[in-house]
């Protein structure tokens, strides 16, 4: 397998954490996202919406990180990222998604460069924006997780909703986010990276780090 992505990137740390919490392994293609290379035209052949992160198993393609781990957990079930009963994976998809879809697309490095390039939006403006939406969508998360933590986001096993939370708190505390008032998500989060699965693959320990 290659994995195409970014090591700043939130939804390409989701999908290599799943691949190492499934001790899978696979090749690293570096993708520099601030540099346009997923623009350059190798890579947007491959990649229909010009992001990452992608996958490529043999002869497939994969993309957007949430049907990538869902891939990789129906390709190679053990150790499984998602509860065995239907109410229990339903738990865990809202969690990821309240994140993934709620909180991230707002904030993530299209739309800042959007915000600052073409409405003209301010430095100290565009970071009171993505502050506002990652700190109100961690509080949603909060609740959440006061439903179905245990030592990890659902019980006491690392899935597919911690794959999710962990890099989105990278971004948080990059840029200065409020995070007091989450305790439970911070908790959820510091047993987390106890794990190598995901220490070892945080966006300082990538190859293209910077």
């Amino acid at each position: 397998m290659e994995l195409f992505n970014y090591f700043r990137s939130s939804a390409s740390y989701r999908v290599r954490i799943a691949l190492a919490l499934k001790g899978l392994d696979y090749d690293y293609r570096s993708v520099h996202l601030a540099k346009n290379e997923q623009f350059d035209p190798g890579y947007a052949e491959a990649s229909i919406s010009k992001l990452v992160p992608l996958l490529r198993d043999g002869d497939a393609l994969v993309s957007q990180s949430m049907a990538i781990i869902e891939y990789l957990d129906e390709s190679h079930p053990t150790p499984p990222l998602l509860p065995a009963n239907a109410l229990g994976r339903a738990q865990v998809r809202a969690i990821a998604q309240d994140i993934a879809c709620e909180i991230h697309p707002l904030n993530n490095l299209r739309v800042l460069r959007y915000l600052s390039k073409e409405l003209g939006v301010d430095e100290d403006n565009k970071n009171r924006w993505y502050r506002h939406w990652v700190e109100q969508g961690l509080a949603v998360v909060e609740q959440r997780l006061s439903q179905t933590a245990g030592q990890f986001c659902f019980g006491d096993t690392p899935g597919l909703a911690d794959c999710v939370l962990v890099p989105q708190i990278f971004n948080a505390k990059r840029f200065d986010c409020r995070l007091e008032h989450v305790p439970g998500v911070m908790r959820v989060f510091a047993n987390c990276m106890a794990l190598d699965a995901f220490a070892k693959t945080q966006p300082s320990a990538c190859p293209d780090a910077e």
